[in-house]
């Protein structure tokens, strides 16, 4: 064979092999998955994570790509997004699901959980199974819970130790009526309200405060915004791995495992994030200048909101609120 022909030869091979290679990456479907905070966030986390364990267990058949820090909207878009097509995944608030799933809204029932081991052990258990399958019924294909951990109270106004210190504040809430009825209750003006809008809600003094895990206070930077924290722990928040109808419609049963693995693996991201987070949040908080209180009565709290708990188990069921209880 000529030199010519072995160099016409290679070169053929060398372009089929570019070929193969530009319709391999062709094959690789987009995933576009939405979440609220930045990448390097509990959502983040969760988020890279479940791609991460996704692309390597089904041999880069699928690319996701990140829309992190509200890029696609607020949450309640995001979710809406899922079943009209415009977001393939996304990381999501349990506050924000409760508006579609109203059964979930139990877990935002303040001081349901003794503590976090508590939440994650109700969370992996049948309850949080049971719960996952009720999100089908809307079109939405709940894979795993992730965590935010607990919610706490931070405002511009004063240190909020007893329930009499948080009357009056106007504090932004989820658009979620289980928070709603709380706050009302404890005296306050809850304020549901995008994330997206919350930074400049704050600035302009539209309201005096928020809600949320520490986790959100350092990734969103909210020093800069507020001057209280009140380490309240009134509700646990876990957040939820959600992939659309359409992309798990057009899944065989081994890319359906391999979702469904991955956001586990993405939930016990988040919940790694939590935990190393939460041993050095509060110091850096404090470092930026904002007033940390930890002695706050909880005692007094789970009182003033006994009217409201009455509301909790007509809606959710007195027996559903002990099965949680009774987790062990």
């Amino acid at each position: 064979m000529s030199i010519t022909r072995r160099s016409a030869l290679a070169l053929a091979a060398a372009t089929g092999l570019g070929l193969c290679a530009q319709v391999g990456a062709q094959q690789a479907r987009e995933i576009k998955i939405g979440y609220a905070l930045a990448q390097n966030s509990h959502f983040g986390a969760g988020a890279l994570a479940w791609a991460d364990a996704v692309e390597k267990s089904t041999n880069n058949a699928f690319k996701f790509k990140h829309f992190a820090s509200s890029a696609l909207g607020g949450e309640r878009e995001l979710i809406e997004g899922l079943t009209l097509g415009t977001v393939e995944a996304v990381v999501v608030s349990n506050g924000a699901v409760s508006n579609f799933v109203p059964d979930a809204g139990v877990m935002d029932v303040p001081f349901l959980f003794r503590d976090t081991a508590h939440a994650r052990a109700v969370l992996d258990g049948k309850i949080g199974e049971d719960l996952l399958a009720k999100f089908r019924a809307r079109g939405l294909i709940a894979l795993a819970w992730g965590e935010q951990g607990f919610r706490h109270l931070s405002n511009n106004k004063r240190a909020v130790v007893k329930p009499a210190d948080a009357q009056g504040l106007k504090i932004r809430v989820t658009e979620n009526q289980t928070h709603i009825t709380a706050f009302r209750q404890l005296g306050m003006s809850p304020t549901p309200m995008s994330w997206p809008e919350v930074i400049g809600a704050l600035q302009q003094g539209t309201i005096d405060g928020q809600e949320n895990p520490v986790s959100v206070f350092t990734s969103a930077k909210l020093w800069q915004v507020q001057k209280y924290l009140s380490l309240t722990s009134h509700v646990y928040a876990p957040m939820v791995l959600i992939v659309s109808p359409s992309v798990w419609s057009g899944l065989n049963d081994a890319q359906k495992k391999a979702f469904a693995d991955g956001a586990r693996a993405g939930s016990l991201a988040s919940r790694k994030f939590v935990d190393d987070i939460e041993k050095s949040a509060v110091e850096e908080i404090k470092s930026h200048g904002v007033q940390v209180t930890t002695s706050v009565d909880q005692a007094a709290f789970r009182a003033a909101l006994a009217p409201a708990y009455k509301q909790f188990a007509t809606k959710f069921g007195q027996k559903t609120l002990d099965a949680i209880a009774a987790v062990k």
